[in-house]
């Protein structure tokens, strides 16, 4: 069973950055279509962004694209979301997902396997 584990989640002022990384147990997730979602209190979980096995294919929430980046190192095991110009309402927490189906990306992501998230604040 592939585990996930977030890090990076913090108190930032708004205009801040954060990066946050998700690293995975094994060397096989690197085969792995891979994402980002988040939860803000009250809210259901959304997609912010997915990458392919490669990390050459990407896609992003419409509201977040050219704020927020994905990208992967397979030698690491690890996925990485930066973000940027930070506001108030990025508040959540942010989990890593894994879809071991796929190496691909599809329209809509499909995850099997969850990290415990890693909570970011933004300050107004």
């Amino acid at each position: 069973q592939v585990q996930l584990e977030e890090s990076g989640g913090a108190l930032v002022q708004a205009g801040g950055s954060l990066r946050l990384s998700c690293k995975t147990s094994e060397r096989a997730t690197s085969r792995y279509a891979m994402a980002w979602f988040r939860q803000a209190p009250g809210k259901e979980r959304e997609f912010v962004a997915g990458t392919d096995w490669s990390g050459q294919s990407t896609n992003y929430a419409d509201s977040l694209r050219g704020r927020f980046t994905i990208s992967r190192d397979n030698a690491k095991n690890t996925v990485y979301l930066q973000m940027n110009s930070l506001k108030p309402e990025d508040t959540a927490a942010y989990y890593c997902a894994a879809d071991t189906q796929r190496t691909y990306l599809i329209s809509v992501f499909q995850p099997d396997t969850w990290g415990q998230g890693t909570q970011v604040t933004v300050s107004s």
